[in-house]
């Protein structure tokens, strides 16, 4: 049997797929390279974007950390607040108990007592205590010496009732006093004292 050779122009077209072949392949390989460039270049802005995304993340729980410290401790400053709350209630509740009689009674009596009270009267206790500063100095400075002294003025005005007595009767015993005293009385009249 006699192996066909083929044709010079087939040889030329088969050399020319082959070699078309070994190009494309060769081109393919060569472009490998630059998309394998551009794709570690789009892993790279995908990397560069994803450990944004990680530091965001990161500072957004620092700034929860923070935040639920701030709250910790706002726990505790509100729990110490109601612990002072609750033994100011408590003391507010004990005074209330022991005074609540007295309230109860002085309450009508206090109404009354507001409803009675005007704006000048007010007034007027207002400049009253303004005045106590010197009510006191002149109370003890002047008023109490003499209230201190009183239990010796009975004995002292006793003696001068008697010592006008003595000098009325002596007045009275004067020669022609009787005579100046119608003039005097006459004297008022002339003048128009309507007291005389």
């Amino acid at each position: 049997m006699a192996i066909p050779l083929p044709r010079p122009s087939t040889v030329v077209g088969l050399t020319r797929s082959a070699l078309d072949q070994a190009l494309g392949s060769a081109a393919s390989f060569a472009a490998v390279p630059a998309r394998a460039f551009a794709v570690l270049d789009d892993v790279e802005a995908l990397l560069a974007r994803i450990n944004g995304v990680v530091d965001r993340i990161e500072q957004t729980l620092d700034r929860t950390d923070r935040v639920l410290d701030d709250a910790e401790s706002v726990a505790a400053r509100a729990s110490e607040a109601v612990g002072t709350a609750a033994e100011a209630a408590a003391t507010a509740a004990e005074v209330l108990t022991a005074y609540e009689p007295a309230l109860r009674r002085a309450a009508p009596m206090t109404s009354r007592f507001v409803e009675q009270l005007s704006h000048e009267e007010v007034t007027a206790a207002i400049r009253l205590i303004d005045e106590l500063p010197k009510l006191r100095e002149h109370l003890t400075g002047d008023i109490l010496p003499i209230l201190a002294t009183l239990d010796r003025v009975g004995p002292d005005l006793h003696d001068l009732l008697d010592v006008t007595r003595d000098l009325k009767l002596a007045v009275a015993g004067i020669p022609g006093l009787n005579v100046l005293r119608r003039r005097g009385e006459k004297l008022t009249e002339d003048n128009g004292d309507p007291g005389a």
